[in-house]
């Protein structure tokens, strides 16, 4: 099987509610241009929590970057911030747990993701990120094509002296 070289996309943005929005359009069309049609919605939800958290939890500012890389069968987001402080899955802390309207987001993650996790990132901040399972890519199955050269070839890569 012949691997495809990693494919990479990165947006610095303030994640605040417009550019989320937009950087959930750019994740969408850079998956359609990767042919990862199937993983549009799972990685547009993915995005929207972890930027959604960055809005609403980092300090000292709204800076991150948001990182779509593709590498082999695995599809791996991630957003680093600025917050050193380390995210964890909690119930909502509303009585009435079941109807809350927020509070869900890392247990969204890993609910819909193959994996995921935090990396800190010393006093600077910290990248959250998950991976989905990518689909075979359709050209894995395409067979290759190979040049062939002969005695019958012409052009610059005859040799002379292979020729009888």
């Amino acid at each position: 099987m012949i691997s495809e070289p990693s494919r990479y996309c990165t947006v610095e943005l303030q994640a605040l509610p417009s550019r989320i929005g937009q950087v959930r359009r750019i994740v969408s069309a850079q998956l359609r241009h990767w042919q990862l049609d199937a993983l549009v919605d799972l990685a547009e939800l993915g995005v929207t929590e972890l930027l959604t958290n960055v809005h609403r939890h980092a300090e000292p500012d709204k800076t991150c970057t948001v990182e779509v890389e593709l590498l082999l069968d695995r599809l791996t987001v991630s957003v680093r911030d600025h917050d050193p402080r380390i995210p964890d899955v909690t119930e909502p802390p509303d009585v009435d747990a079941e109807f809350a309207t927020s509070g869900r987001g890392l247990a969204i993650i890993e609910a819909m993701s193959e994996s995921w996790g935090v990396r800190p990132q010393g006093a600077s901040g910290k990248v959250v990120w998950f991976t989905l399972q990518a689909p075979p890519s359709p050209l894995a199955d395409t067979p290759r094509s190979h040049v062939v050269y002969g005695a019958t070839t012409t052009g610059p890569l005859q040799s002379p002296a292979l020729v009888r």
